[in-house]
């Protein structure tokens, strides 16, 4: 029970996190930030992660239900700690600096590393349990 209560807590907080990039979003969008510095990628990523964070916080009240949502979250914020660290690497070893700050790339692992500890676990399905045909609604 502690477990699916942290859980509930760290999903809250991860998705008032990217809920977050929204008000970012609209920022960008609104003071055409996005066209005057030639980065659409940004308001992209940003609509992404305003997605998943409304998606966390909607996997919050029952997280058992959720947990592809939740492993969702995980992976997707590893792949980005991955890519920002690949590409800082990179950069460096052209004698150039990112905008990324190192402290970035440690929170999106934190983030992945927590979601995927505090994962659900997989409900098993009943053994021997014939799978049934879609119910169709009647007219």
């Amino acid at each position: 029970m502690k477990r699916e209560r942290a859980l509930q807590v760290v999903l809250v907080l991860v998705g008032l996190f990217y809920s977050l990039c929204g008000y970012i979003l609209f920022d960008d969008l609104w003071h055409l930030r996005w066209l005057s510095g030639h980065s659409d990628v940004m308001p992209m990523f940003l609509s992404l992660n305003t997605a998943l964070g409304v998606c966390l916080l909607v996997a919050a009240k029952q997280p058992a239900k959720h947990r592809l949502m939740i492993a969702y979250g995980a992976w997707s914020s590893l792949a980005h700690g991955i890519t920002m660290t690949i590409m800082s690497a990179q950069a460096v070893a052209h004698g150039m600096h990112r905008k990324d700050s190192p402290q970035d790339i440690v929170i999106m692992g934190v983030i992945g590393v927590t979601l995927l500890a505090l994962l659900p676990a997989k409900q098993p399905s009943p053994a021997g349990a014939p799978i049934s045909e879609p119910r169709v609604a009647e007219r």
